[in-house]
């Protein structure tokens, strides 16, 4: 049995773990202030908040249940724009009617949806905040100078209570007094409800959704999927020592707010806002964007660049693979039947050692990449001690440039070592012609973005 609360109402559905979020909260609950846009997690218009219990306290995130699975809002706190209200308007929605906000009014509550999160989070302090919650809503009238006054007015009335956020937000009629009984209705729940049953028929695994939904609506719902994301055990970013191991599921967005990551990635918070949304980031898993295996996969150029290691696992037996050895091919994987991935590691880099991440794509935001690029490497007195380049969309696989790589190793860092770095890497590669550009082009921009990581890294070094 599946157990959440739905606003301010106890949800118990024997529903399949794999139906959307979203079809229930509309043909189930017939709470249609919940809309059905894309069904792909791009327009937002579904967008609804999650509140769940972590470190022992109650945090919110902003989601898109077109593509979340409904096994996955177990013991969570859901909350459409029906469980906003209050007698009188809230202050995000006093802002959108006062600025004019709304024109046809289709994408109106995601947007209200997606402001109230980020002022519960915490995370609305100047209009360039306000402006980055909405980053996964779109507007098809058009009307996003008005969206963006409203956003700025709330920032600028709008008092973050730090050791109280939710008292603060009701306060401030952000949203209504029952938020103040979820944290302890959610432990009670936690403390007696049964584990969720991870029945499976096809053997199917599911960790965030955000791709196979997309893809394979359908069968999500038919096979009853094995959570993974509803797993605690599988969800934390630890050190040991020089060594970061991550839990598959761990979020996009877990890694962004990582302090461990931000020390040690120092463009992080740059790079994070090139993949995706945060309404996805919220729910994509990095082990995800390893297993989907897009030749331009984000993450999985991030770290193969960083020498990861996967612990793959079929329940009984467990083996180490590193991630340079996972794809054999276009969509093939380097696993046995029953495997999935139950953690990443990989380590840190040393602190004299530099790393930059590049992506080009059709539009800056909310694109998947066209080329994108990783290196991280170490230069001591002029000497390459280290260097390792990755690369996107330019082979049938998210790829590691071996004999590029290498080829640095051991050298100086001139311009000749580096242009002849850069004849080996053509050879490494065979993109093909496509909607995202011609071969002849993506052999130039990766080309581009590696000449990219030595201006970023090293502003002084010269390749003319």
């Amino acid at each position: 049995m599946i157990q959440f609360l739905l606003n301010d109402e106890v949800i118990q559905t024997g529903l399949p773990s794999g139906t959307t979020l979203l079809d229930f909260i509309r043909y189930e609950k017939n709470l249609t202030g919940t809309k059905i846009g894309c069904r792909e997690g791009d327009c937002g218009a579904c967008t609804i908040l999650v509140g769940d219990i972590q470190n022992n306290k109650l945090v919110y995130s902003n989601a898109t249940s077109c593509l979340m699975a409904i096994g996955n809002a177990h013991l969570k706190h859901i909350v459409t724009i029906e469980g906003i209200n209050i007698a009188e308007q809230t202050l995000v929605q006093k802002s959108f009617t006062d600025f004019n906000a709304t024109q046809c009014g289709f994408c109106t509550p995601g947007f209200v949806v997606s402001l109230t999160g980020a002022c519960v989070s915490g995370k609305v302090q100047t209009a360039n905040d306000a402006t980055d919650a909405m980053n996964g809503n779109i507007c098809r009238c058009t009307g996003y100078k008005s969206i963006q006054r409203a956003a700025a007015s709330i920032a600028a009335n709008y008092k973050i209570f730090p050791d109280n956020l939710l008292e603060g937000a009701v306060e401030q009629h952000i949203i209504p007094s029952y938020f103040l009984t979820v944290e302890s209705r959610l432990k009670k729940m936690r403390a007696t409800a049964q584990p969720h049953p991870q029945q499976s028929n096809s053997g199917l695994k599911l960790a965030g959704g955000t791709d196979l939904y997309v893809q394979q609506h359908e069968r999500m719902v038919q096979e009853h999927p094995q959570l993974l994301a509803t797993q605690d055990a599988l969800r934390f970013i630890r050190q040991e020592g020089n060594t970061c191991t991550l839990g598959a599921a761990t979020t996009v967005s877990d890694m962004a707010s990582s302090p461990v990551f931000q020390q040690h990635f120092d463009k992080l918070d740059a790079w994070i806002k090139l993949v995706s949304s945060t309404s996805i980031r919220n729910m994509a898993t990095i082990a995800g964007n390893f297993v989907n295996a897009s030749p331009i996969g984000d993450l999985s150029v991030f770290f193969l660049s960083l020498d990861t290691r996967l612990l793959l696992t079929d329940g009984t037996s467990e083996r180490m693979l590193p991630l340079r050895s996972f794809y054999k091919g276009y969509k093939t994987l380097n696993w046995m039947p029953g495997e999935y991935i139950q953690s990443i590691s990989f380590e840190l880099p040393h602190p004299e050692s530099r790393f930059n991440f590049e992506k080009v794509c059709k539009r800056t935001h909310l694109d998947i990449a066209s080329v994108n690029s990783a290196m991280h490497i170490h230069v001591q007195d002029g000497i390459v001690q280290h260097c390792s380049i990755s690369a996107g969309g330019v082979n049938p696989v998210p790829s590691y440039l071996t004999r590029s790589s290498k080829s640095l190793e051991g050298k100086p860092l001139t311009g000749d070592s580096v242009r002849a770095m850069l004849q080996l890497v053509q050879e490494e590669i065979a993109p093909i012609s496509d909607a995202r550009g011609s071969a002849t082009y993506k052999r130039l921009l990766l080309q581009q973005l590696i000449t990219a990581h030595f201006n970023q890294l090293f502003p002084d070094f010269d390749l003319i």
